[in-house]
Formats: structure tokens, sequence, C-alpha cells
């Protein structure tokens, strides 16, 4: 009864994944659009610079000033300072 079940669930994945690419062809894209007025191309530095460059500079941004701004250490406690270790009399 498995393998019924795995075999059906495989085509229908099989079946949805064909007709999203049959959906989605390139060659819809061929034709233009009314309106459209597409810019000027980026070269292959902008395009590194705008995709890959600007993420990294970014994420260091952020993750310096989570490091910077971090307080968790001076909420940090251990448990042996709250212990006591003198005898009462």
């Amino acid at each position: 009864m498995d393998k019924k079940n795995a075999l059906r669930a495989g085509a229908l994945a099989a079946g949805t994944t064909l007709m999203m690419l049959l959906m989605s062809s390139p060659a819809l894209a061929l034709t233009r659009d009314d309106g459209d007025d597409p810019g000027p191309g980026l070269s292959v530095i902008q395009t590194l610079g705008l995709y890959v460059a600007l993420p990294v500079v970014l994420f260091g941004v952020i993750a310096g000033l989570v490091m910077v701004l971090d307080k968790s250490h001076t909420k940090r406690d251990d448990t042996t300072s709250n212990i006591s270790v003198e005898a009462k009399a």
C-alpha cells in the first residue's frame, strides 16, 4: 500500500512540475508588453556590486551593530556568585 501512495505522490509532483515548466515558458518573454520601457543593462561590475558586494556590506554593518550594541555580557550572572560560602553560626 505504501508503494502505491509513493507512486501516486511522485506522479502528482512530476505532473505539477511539468505544468509549471510549460506555463512559465521563456518564449513568452519575447513579446513586449504595452508600456514596457526597459532601462539600459547593467555591466558586470555593476551587477556584482549590486547583487554580491552590497548584500555582504549590509550583512557586515548589521552584524557589527549587533556586536557593538550587545548588552548580554552585562546581564550574565554566574551561579557561583549567588552561593554564600561562609558558615552561619
